[in-house]
C-alpha cells in the first residue's frame, strides 16, 4: 500500500471519530493498568463489568492490594483466567507501592517488570494515560493491518514496528484507538462489514464482502 491511500484511511478514520478513546472505563491511570490487565483474553464489556463493582470504592493501589488475592477474585471471577489476574494485579500493587509511591510508571521497562503487564499491555498505557507514541498491536489491529494491506506482518511485532514506521506522524497518537474499534465494529473476523466500511475503496483486501 502506498503513502496516499494511508493517509487517506487515517484521515477518513479522523473525520469519522476526530477524539478516539478506549472503551475500557476507568478514572485514573493506576484504574487504566488494572482495566488492561483483566481485558486479557476479555472482552473490555465484561472487563466493565466487573470493574464497575470495585472501582469506586477500591480504586487505589492500597484498596485492591488490602483485597488480597482472595477478595479480588470474588470480584472479577466473571472474566477469563480470573486467578492468574488477581494474582499478578495483586502483586502488581505491591510492587506500585513499594518502588514507586503508589503511581503508575510512564516507562516501558518500569511498566513490563510488572506482574502480568507485557509489552501490549504497555502501550496501552504509555499511549492513553501518558500520551506516548505506542502502538499496541491485538487481534483486531493485527487483522485490520494485514487485511486492508495497511502493515502487513506475520507476528504481532512486526505489524507493530510496521504501523509505527508507517502511519503519517500527524497520526500515530490516536492510531491504535481508530485501528482497534475498525476492528472490533467493521472489519470485523469472520464477515467484514465492507458495504458500511469508510474506507473500502482504499482497502486491498480482495474477498470483500459484497452488497446485501
Amino acid at each position: 500500500m502506498n503513502a496516499t491511500k494511508r493517509l487517506a484511511i487515517f484521515e477518513r478514520l479522523r473525520a469519522a471519530n476526530p477524539s478516539p478513546q478506549t472503551e475500557l472505563e476507568y478514572g485514573s491511570t493506576f484504574q487504566l493498568l488494572i482495566a488492561v490487565m483483566l481485558s486479557a483474553q476479555a472482552t473490555d464489556k465484561s472487563v466493565n463489568l466487573a470493574t464497575r463493582r470495585f472501582f469506586p470504592e477500591h480504586g487505589t493501589p492500597e484498596a485492591i492490594y488490602a483485597l488480597g488475592e482472595e477478595g479480588l477474585s470474588q470480584f472479577i471471577r466473571t472474566i477469563g483466567l480470573y486467578k492468574t489476574k488477581a494474582k499478578n494485579v495483586i502483586a502488581t500493587c505491591r510492587i506500585l507501592l513499594d518502588q514507586h509511591g503508589g503511581e503508575v510508571p510512564a516507562s516501558r521497562e518500569a511498566l513490563e517488570a510488572l506482574p502480568g503487564v507485557g509489552r501490549k499491555t504497555a502501550n496501552v498505557v504509555l499511549n492513553t494515560a501518558f500520551r506516548q507514541v505506542a502502538m499496541a498491536v491485538d487481534t483486531h489491529i493485527f487483522r485490520v493491518s494485514n487485511r486492508t494491506g495497511l502493515a502487513p506482518g506475520k507476528t504481532v511485532r512486526e505489524v507493530e514496528d510496521k504501523l509505527l514506521k508507517v502511519v503519517p506522524k500527524e497520526f500515530l497518537l490516536d492510531a491504535h484507538h481508530w485501528l482497534i474499534l475498525h476492528g472490533r465494529y467493521i472489519c470485523v473476523a469472520r464477515k467484514p462489514k465492507c458495504p458500511q466500511c469508510g474506507i473500502s475503496d482504499l482497502c486491498e483486501y480482495k474477498a470483500k464482502t459484497p452488497p446485501a
